[in-house]
């Protein structure tokens, strides 16, 4: 408990530290403010966005987009990485292609996913997705890898069949690094949050981001920033503490 004290005042020190650092050298004149505006001048905008601008609808939407799509992608790159992972030839089958899909750029799709979708919610929803199952599905598929083969030998010694072989003994081993991995990729479905939402939006926070930037307000696109990392930054601390709380024997 000590040691994560000493974390959470180390990292409030260091923010605060950069934070103040940010706020001198805009103040000094050394950068112009019209490209890097003072901390304070963003907060200020912030709280006039949040007050005056529906910033929190438009939150409030991003959110729901991200999660509708990780949902999607975990639901599928679950049963399919533990496949892939379980079975060698199913796993030779698809990994190659799935190693071809997760390199190609997803702002090179976007024409792609508006032919196929549209400009509605499916595309949006679509190009978060494109983001996050392929890169998921290979963590899962290694999870499984990873498991120790001297637990099915153990397994195997008192007859359990291959089924709960992985019910009983691959998803438990497996569920502390699957939890932190799907962790990781929700990061990571939010850093395409930007692309899905320039695709023909009028709300979210990628829309709010993307039209500050045409007018070249950049205390408002600081702000649409800010609020992505701060909801990120949230999300990743809930996530992070259910998983102390649910794998107790992990924590050291």
């Amino acid at each position: 408990m000590a040691g994560s004290r000493h974390r959470i005042l180390i990292g409030t020190a260091a923010s605060l530290g950069l934070i103040l650092l940010w706020e001198a050298v805009s103040r000094s004149g050394a950068v112009s403010a019209r490209f890097l505006p003072a901390p304070s001048v963003v907060v200020a905008t912030l709280w006039t966005m949040i007050a005056e601008r529906g910033l929190l609808y438009h939150a409030g939407v991003s959110t729901l987009r991200v999660w509708v799509a990780f949902l999607i992608a975990a639901a599928m790159a679950v049963p399919i990485g533990i496949l892939m992972g379980s079975v060698r030839w199913i796993g030779a089958a698809l990994e190659p292609v799935i190693d071809f899909i997760r390199y190609l750029p997803v702002p090179a799709l976007v024409p792609l996913s508006i032919i196929w979708f549209g400009v509605g919610e499916s595309t949006k929803i679509f190009l978060l997705w494109l983001g996050t199952f392929f890169q998921l599905v290979l963590l899962v598929a290694d999870d499984v890898r990873r498991v120790p083969h001297e637990f099915h030998e153990t397994a195997m010694t008192v007859g359990a069949p291959g089924w709960r072989r992985l019910t009983d003994v691959s998803l438990p081993a497996m569920l502390p690094t699957l939890v932190d991995n799907m962790r990781i990729t929700l990061g990571w479905c939010w850093t395409y949050l930007i692309i899905a939402e320039i695709v023909a939006a009028d709300s979210g926070l990628g829309f709010v981001i993307w039209q500050a930037r045409r007018f070249f307000q950049t205390p408002e696109v600081m702000a649409g920033v800010i609020t992505i990392g701060i909801i990120g930054l949230l999300t990743d601390q809930v996530i992070r503490a259910a998983h102390r709380r649910w794998f107790r024997y992990l924590v050291r």
